[in-house]
This record gives structure tokens, C-alpha cells and sequence, in this order.
């Protein structure tokens, strides 16, 4: 009997003695266990000027389709990204874009970037129509900003078109003005006339040869 109780303790102690040493095994398995790189993820690239030219012109796309951006606001907008692209293009004519030349350009889509993002969250914003010329205004904000998304519309012509709209509003605003804050029948053919000359127009550059 007492042999079998020391032998059943000394058991009890030897296995006590192998725990640690398996468990060092376990850990140390887990140290080396090779790592997979393919889950380890890429460091971001920075955007070229061209990826950043085209995500400007995205975020002013959506801001004209979602009104976010008035008519005079795009205009500006797009009239300050065709300056930049022609002064780009001065920059490598001669057929060497150097690293100076390539820090001043990234230097103003910087500060055009942050113009389009005040510009999208002042309190400036396209009222909802509520009137037949109202919708059809909508309607043509909504055409130019798609057009600018997809690059049909480049900036000039952007720009250009966005001018005539506002115009046009200012235009309508006066004859609001004349006659007590309506149209006359006479009012509402001729901005219905120079509506209709607009959308011609959009759809002409929308499907000309000049893309972004």
C-alpha cells in the first residue's frame, strides 16, 4: 500500500515538472509560426496629380448634382482647374517636368481642394425647385455635374456652361423683381426659350471629342 501511494506521488510530480516545458514548447511554436505577408497590408501610395486632377473633379460633380455647390460656386471652381491645367501644360511643353515645377502644381490642387470642400459646406446651396423653370434648372445643374464626373465636360467647358446658368438666374430674378415676385406668361417664354438654347448646348459638349 505505502508503495503504491509513493509511486502514485511521484507520478504526480513528474508530471508537474512537464507542464512548463510544454507549455515553452506551445509558445514558442507560436513565436516562429512564419507570417503571412499577403495579410500584411500595402503602404499607401500618394496620389499622382493626374488621380488627385481627377478626384477634384469627382467631388465638384457631386457637389453640382446634389446642389451642394450653387451654379456661380462650380463656375469659379472649374474656371480655377482649367487655369491650373493650362499652367501644367506651360510647365512640361518643353518637355521636362521638373521637381519645382511638380511641388507648385501639387501646391495648388492643395489649396483648390480646400476651396472645393468650403465650397461645398457653406451655407450656400441650390434651393429646391418649386417651379416648372425651377425643375428644369435642376435638371440641367444635375446634367452638367454628371458630365463632369464622367469626364464628357471638361473643366472650360464646365465652367462656361455654368456661367450661362447663372446668368440666366440673375436674369430671372429681375424679371421676378419687375412684377412683384412672378413671371409674366411673356417672362416664362422667353426663360423657357434660353432654357432650351442651354440644354442644347450641354448636350453638344457632353458629346463633343473633348474629354478630361
Amino acid at each position: 500500500m505505502k508503495n503504491l501511494v509513493k509511486t502514485a506521488m511521484l507520478s504526480a510530480a513528474l508530471a508537474a515538472l512537464m507542464l512548463p516545458a510544454r507549455a515553452q514548447s506551445t509558445d514558442d511554436t507560436k513565436a516562429t509560426k512564419p507570417v503571412d505577408v499577403k495579410a500584411v497590408p500595402a503602404a499607401k501610395k500618394p496620389a499622382t496629380i493626374d488621380q488627385r486632377k481627377e478626384n477634384q473633379q469627382q467631388r465638384i460633380g457631386e457637389g453640382v448634382e446634389n446642389g451642394s455647390l450653387t451654379g456661380g460656386e462650380a463656375a469659379r471652381l472649374e474656371k480655377k482647374e482649367a487655369g491650373l491645367n493650362k499652367e501644367e501644360q506651360k510647365m512640361k511643353s518643353d518637355g521636362d517636368f521638373t521637381a519645382a515645377e511638380r511641388t507648385k502644381v501639387q501646391h495648388q490642387q492643395n489649396k483648390l481642394s480646400r476651396r472645393i470642400y468650403h465650397q461645398k459646406h457653406d451655407a450656400q446651396v441650390r434651393p429646391e425647385p418649386r417651379t416648372e423653370i425651377g425643375a428644369r434648372k435642376q435638371a440641367q445643374q444635375q446634367r452638367i455635374g454628371e458630365g463632369i464626373e464622367n469626364g464628357s465636360l471638361t473643366p472650360g467647358e464646365a465652367a462656361r456652361l455654368e456661367k450661362k446658368e447663372v446668368k440666366l438666374n440673375q436674369e430671372t430674378r429681375a424679371m421676378r423683381a419687375e412684377n412683384g415676385g412672378r413671371l409674366t406668361p411673356a417672362d416664362k417664354a422667353k426663360v423657357h426659350h434660353q432654357q432650351n438654347h442651354l440644354s442644347r448646348q450641354i448636350h453638344h459638349q457632353k458629346h463633343d471629342g473633348q474629354h478630361r
